[in-house]
């Protein structure tokens, strides 16, 4: 088994580190544009996944994006995808899967998520700790569903869309793309693109 080349390591390259590890499965170093100056891990710098000998460095490793933040995280493996990098998916084996929901590459599917029967997860998805995706839910890709949120059934969520920790997301609700969802809010009607949304019961509020 390939070992594991990590891009980005801030907050959330610990969590990915640590459900690594509980997989048993190397992790080779890290990429990132600079040398960080905290370094929890001990992990070996790699370089920058944007500099020239990139391929080469990467030739023997699966890479992972574990950066946060949902455009970056986009756009890396957009730039990955390109150079038909090998890409890892991370399932932590204290996650609960169905056998019949699909997970795209890049994605994350974090400590104690619970994933339903017939939930489509799209490419570089984070489902974070506690998650709940109920059945026939469908995640667009590059999205992020923070800890502890919890989508009913036949949800769908768009691409490049934050749903905040502790949300609750009723039955059948669409939510579009580029959508912020505050923590703790309640979602009873669908949401259009664009936007940031918080509440109980949520409302527009930019």
């Amino acid at each position: 088994m390939k070992k594991v080349g990590l891009i980005g390591y801030s907050g959330h390259a610990l969590v990915v580190a640590e459900i690594l590890n509980t997989l048993n499965i190397g992790i080779a170093g890290y990429f990132e544009k600079d040398q960080v100056k905290s370094n929890p891990l001990q992990l070996e710098y790699l370089g920058y996944e944007r500099s020239s000998n990139f391929q080469l460095k990467a030739r023997d490793l699966s890479l992972f994006v574990a950066i946060g933040d949902n455009t970056i995280r986009a756009n890396i493996l957009k730039f990955l995808i390109e150079l038909n990098a090998d890409i890892s998916t991370v399932v932590s084996p204290q996650s609960i899967v169905s056998s019949s929901a699909k997970i795209d590459i890049g994605s994350l599917v974090s400590f104690g998520a619970i994933i339903n029967p017939f939930v489509k997860i799209g490419l570089g998805v984070i489902v974070n700790t506690g998650v709940i995706l109920e059945h026939e839910c469908k995640i667009g890709s590059f999205s992020h569903i923070a800890s502890g949120a919890v989508l009913a059934g036949n949800v769908c969520v768009g691409e490049n869309t934050l749903i905040g920790s502790n949300s609750s997301i009723k039955q059948g609700i669409t939510i579009g793309n580029n959508v912020i969802v505050g923590a703790g809010s309640v979602v009873i009607k669908d949401i259009p693109d664009n936007g940031v949304w918080a509440g109980n019961p949520v409302r527009r509020i930019k």
